[in-house]
């Protein structure tokens, strides 16, 4: 793997996943909405003897992914994208304390607009731009699948998301899989108890390339098979 794109990668599950690609070689081109904050990773990472490009990109602008992956392509000096982590979201509100009759509007539609069509814009425009064998991944979470009280907008959303990626895999020759890390303690969860980003990273690089393209293209994969493939 030579390019990876990662979304969201100013911290949490995106930054480290950005920060184990870039020390197993792979060159991470990564966005975040807060250009100061996606620059210092990149600045961290090339510090530490990695390859990284920082843009600020927001991607519920379309343009922005558009110019994101364009960016990647002439990165890759025109070998294309390996991989695309489509990793960017938001949740308004604290987890758990957010039931569906009490969203507003404008927290429904942001919610919707960066969670679920943001990956629908990070795939769609990664399209021209990947090599032959190349894999998208989208981290969800059982909240997608199982409704629990209080998560409203962000469960639609993640939902919404992995339908996103389901299509795409049956649509593109490009692998296009869901990743279920499990609850992982973030600053989008409110640092809600569960595992560090840097202890779910891998389960991230197992699926971009050492796992069959057919246990991820269309799947939502969990930590057991990842577990169980990798022990």
């Amino acid at each position: 793997m030579n390019t990876a794109v990662v979304t969201g990668a100013s911290r949490g599950i995106g930054e480290a996943v950005a920060r184990l690609f870039a020390e197993q070689g792979v060159h991470v081109v990564i966005c975040a909405r807060d250009e100061a904050s996606i620059t210092a990773v990149a600045e961290d990472i090339e510090a530490e003897g990695g390859s990284a490009t920082a843009m600020r990109a927001d991607v519920r602008d379309e343009f922005d992914v558009e110019r994101l992956m364009e960016t990647a392509s002439r990165a890759s000096e025109e070998t294309g994208i390996d991989c695309v982590v489509a990793n960017a979201g938001v949740y308004h509100g604290a987890p758990g304390e957010t039931p569906l009759a009490e969203e507003s509007y404008a927290a429904f539609d942001d919610t919707l607009r960066s969670n679920a069509r943001g990956v629908f814009a990070t795939i769609r425009e990664a399209v021209p731009h990947l090599n032959e064998g190349a894999r998208a991944l989208v981290p969800s979470g059982g909240i997608a699948r199982e409704a629990k009280p209080g998560f409203g907008a962000y469960a639609v959303s993640k939902a919404a998301a992995e339908a996103v990626a389901r299509q795409f895999a049956a649509d593109l020759d490009a692998a296009v899989g869901v990743l279920d890390l499990g609850q992982v303690e973030t600053e989008l969860t409110n640092h809600a108890e569960g595992r560090a980003p840097e202890d779910v990273a891998p389960m991230v690089w197992w699926a971009a390339g050492e796992a069959d393209a057919e246990t991820v293209d269309g799947a939502v994969v969990g930590l057991g098979e990842w577990k169980q493939a990798t022990r």
